[in-house]
């Protein structure tokens, strides 16, 4: 299959424009692709650090919202258009919704989620330890 990759870096820079960082000064957006449609996120900060979303997780939360599909691929970025890799957390909920085969933007060319987040914990190992 296919990526354009440049409407997936297009996409994720438009939805930095909207990102909410008054806290860092460090607005991000994310574009994703899950074989039909893309979907995007921007970081939303809250004055209680912690409480704030990173460009990924908002991104998952509207792929859901909209009916979206499993991704394929995901591109991040900073208000420079530079291509960002997803934080320790964000490729956790990426693992979810994408699994390890998912491709990540890299400044090098697209990665497999899979080599990022190596020996991943994933919804498999938590139905097998079910007893």
């Amino acid at each position: 299959m296919d990526i354009d990759w440049n409407l997936l870096r297009t996409s994720a820079h438009i939805a930095m424009r909207r990102a909410y960082a008054p806290y860092s000064g460090f607005p991000v957006g994310a574009a994703g692709w899950d074989g039909s449609a893309v979907s995007v996120g921007c970081n939303v900060e809250n004055v209680s650090y912690g409480l704030g979303l990173c460009a990924e997780c908002v991104l998952v939360g509207n792929n859901r919202a909209a009916g979206g599909g499993r991704l394929i691929a995901v591109s991040v970025c900073d208000s420079r258009g530079e291509v960002l890799l997803p934080c320790g957390r964000c490729r956790q909920v990426l693992y979810e919704f994408g699994g390890k085969e998912l491709l990540v933007d890299h400044r090098d060319g697209p990665v497999q989620l899979g080599r990022l987040l190596a020996d991943a914990f994933g919804p498999g190992d938590l139905a097998a330890g079910r007893s």
